[in-house]
């Protein structure tokens, strides 16, 4: 019996492709026309239906060329999405769209300066600066390695495509190897030097992003509303009453609120003010108060004096001769 009649042409759905490595090495592709959603969790990839192909056990090396090349006989392939490549791809683009946000906000700047007239651009010393742009470090060209059995997403450009990409085959494929990667210990060896770019290098990409740093920052301040000496009125007339420095020094002019932390502890920036002992009242500020401490005197001299008569009578009595 040949080994193309034991081997099955459908399993669970799935028609097996044989993939041999070398004489002596076999992988097996399981695929499926796609089914279910049509977008994946990227919502800008789409997967439409008649012409995705649905790969499981993906081997965990392979690249987006290797698998177009595979199925280049079955027709043309329009794009190749691994399964985990998606979130990847979101966040690219949630960069780019920063990006061109930056470019739009500096193209509105610089109408701004060119509607300015010269006269007014010869007096102001300090002209903006420009942008300073990221020294990137080296790219990385190493193939990326993914957890073995994970699946991807083959898109056809028509639905014939599909269908002969479906069809068993009758003798095991050979997998195109992509030979501008390195594979085994040389991609490896190729992950350790680009993991590790020479020091200047680094040095530079660190100072450009402070560089970038410091200008977002200058260009914040620029952009507020608080400067200094300047009142912030509301379009009802009225000042900005905020909060500022230890003394309510704030970067506005106008009505300023001193700083909670000052209030709590009653301390400066600089030294520390010691409580004041609160004034005590005056005992004898009224008249009944005079009266009243003049009576309490005498009452308590009355007492002492009492008090002294009996210790005299008791030492008199201790000291009686007495011969019976």
């Amino acid at each position: 019996m040949s080994s193309a009649q034991i081997f099955p042409t459908s399993i669970a759905g799935f028609t097996p492709i044989q993939i041999k490595y070398s004489s002596d090495s076999t992988h097996i592709l399981y695929v499926r026309a796609h089914t279910g959603s049509k977008k994946g969790k990227n919502k800008d990839i789409v997967f439409p239906e008649g012409r995705t192909l649905f790969l499981v056990n993906v081997p965990p090396d392979a690249t987006e060329r290797e698998i177009t090349v595979l199925f280049k006989q079955s027709g043309t392939v329009e794009k190749v999405v691994f399964d985990g490549d998606e979130e990847e791809v979101h966040e690219i683009g949630e960069d780019s769209d920063e990006e061109m946000e930056d470019e739009e906000e500096l193209g509105e700047e610089q109408d701004d300066d060119e509607e300015q007239p010269r006269k007014k651009r010869k007096m102001s010393k300090d002209s903006k600066p420009a942008i300073p742009h990221v020294i990137p470090l080296p790219t990385r060209n190493t193939r990326t390695l993914r957890r073995t059995g994970r699946a991807a997403h083959v898109i056809f450009l028509d639905a014939s495509s599909l269908s002969r990409a479906l069809s068993p085959p009758s003798k095991p494929k050979g997998w195109p190897l992509d030979t501008s990667t390195a594979v085994g210990l040389s991609h490896y060896n190729a992950l350790y030097e680009a993991l590790r770019p020479p020091l200047d290098l680094v040095k530079a990409h660190a100072d450009s992003w402070m560089d970038l740093f410091e200008y977002e920052q200058a260009k914040k301040k620029r952009q507020s509303k608080y400067k200094k000496g300047e009142a912030i009125v509301d379009d009802d007339g009225f000042t900005l009453v905020t909060r500022g420095g230890a003394y309510g020094q704030t970067l506005g002019g106008g009505v300023t609120v001193a700083s909670k932390k000052f209030q709590e502890s009653r301390k400066t920036s600089q030294r520390y003010r010691k409580d004041k002992k609160e004034p005590k009242e005056k005992e004898t500020f009224y008249a009944f108060q005079v009266h009243e401490k003049k009576r309490k005197e005498l009452i308590d001299l009355k007492r002492k004096w009492e008090e002294d008569k009996a210790k005299v009578e008791k030492l008199k009595e201790s000291r009686k001769f007495r011969p019976y």
